[in-house]
């Protein structure tokens, strides 16, 4: 295991290092920079702990994509993750929000970080409606899988299974939940809610379309090397909804942008170490109740999401209850494993 996670190790020294100069530059006090680089730490648990789930999606993607897009993921898309999710996407929110240009949004977080976080915190809902909708897709869609034989929670998933020849049940779902969240909302609330679930919800539909599209005339267009385009745009537009909730969450913690890049920067190495882990031990077929914990962990997330809206909830409990899922998927797999391994004929 400390093989695949020596990158991850290196990101974090430096990741420290860098936390530790910053905190010496603020503050001028050996305290405040031991305060900074503990928050930076307890934001790479935050960030592994919300995004372990999505690791082992990731991998359960990753299986079926070319090597060449399989490295592109884990070498462009932690550069994406990194500097995209964690540094351009809290810019690009408070560029739209506040409506002023990037170099003064970077101007803002420097200087009034008290007035970034604020803008930020206006930004949630709209951004729960869209993250928490593509959410519940992905998890819905891994379940409505007619395909699907291995079954953990065997009287829901089998039903889920065999009703998923309707035609669009899960966006069917996925819209009621909308609708009672929305009446749930006062004022413009419910509109900005609507609006952005439905989006978040299109933008399934078109990754889901587009990377159909990709993925089919891969031969067509460059041979095996264009292979896995479309699963690496489905990937990303996954682990920015995934990082939505870590990053609006990290200002519970700091205002400062740069201690938040640092800290989901780190968290985000580990997570993108762990996907590794998994695609090339096939940890996914050796615990084969593993992926299932997961997506009922993404269900869960996005239920939180959605109830974001009307109330807070601490970023700890999201982290535990998916945590927990995983465990308990990962225990059942192990009994199951214990139980085959029992029944198997002995050798002659």
């Amino acid at each position: 295991m400390l093989s695949y996670l020596k990158w991850a190790f290196i990101v974090t020294g430096l990741g420290l290092a860098l936390g530790g100069w910053l905190g010496w530059t603020t503050t001028g006090t050996l305290a405040g920079m031991l305060t900074i680089l503990f928050i930076c730490a307890v934001l790479a648990v935050l960030e592994i702990s919300l995004s372990f789930d999505n690791a082992i999606v990731n991998a359960n993607k990753l299986k079926s994509m070319t090597p060449i897009w399989q490295r592109r993921f884990l070498t462009w898309g932690i550069l994406i993750a990194v500097f995209g999710m964690r540094i351009v996407f809290p810019l690009l929110i408070v560029v739209i929000s506040a409506r002023i240009g990037p170099w003064e949004a970077i101007t803002l977080a420097a200087a009034r970080p008290e007035e970034y976080a604020h803008i930020m915190e206006q930004a949630h809902l709209p951004i729960a409606a869209f993250g928490g909708t593509f959410l519940m897709m992905v998890g819905l869609s891994f379940f409505f899988d007619h395909e699907k034989d291995v079954h953990w929670v065997q009287w829901l998933e089998r039903r889920m299974a065999r009703h998923a020849t309707i035609r669009g049940i899960e966006v069917a779902i996925v819209l009621v939940t909308v609708l009672i969240f929305s009446r749930l909302l006062d004022g413009a609330d419910t509109q900005v809610f609507f609006s952005s679930a439905i989006w978040g919800l299109l933008t399934f539909l078109l990754v889901e379309v587009l990377g159909g599209l990709l993925d089919s005339t891969q031969k067509a267009v460059k041979g095996a090397a264009q292979g896995g385009l479309g699963a690496f745009l489905y990937l990303e537009v996954l682990d920015a909804s995934f990082s939505f909730d870590g990053v609006i969450g990290a200002f519970a913690l700091t205002q400062n942008l740069f201690i938040i890049a640092i800290g989901l920067g780190i968290g985000a190495m580990y997570v993108r170490s762990m996907t590794i882990m998994l695609v090339e031990n096939g940890t996914l077929t050796e615990y084969r109740y593993l992926e299932h914990g997961a997506f009922y962990a993404i269900i869960a997330l996005s239920v939180i999401m959605f109830m974001q809206s009307l109330v807070h909830i601490p970023e700890v409990i999201t982290g535990l209850g998916g945590a927990a899922l995983i465990g308990v998927s990962l225990w059942s797999s192990i009994r199951w494993n214990r139980v085959e391994r029992g029944n198997a004929p002995a050798s002659g």
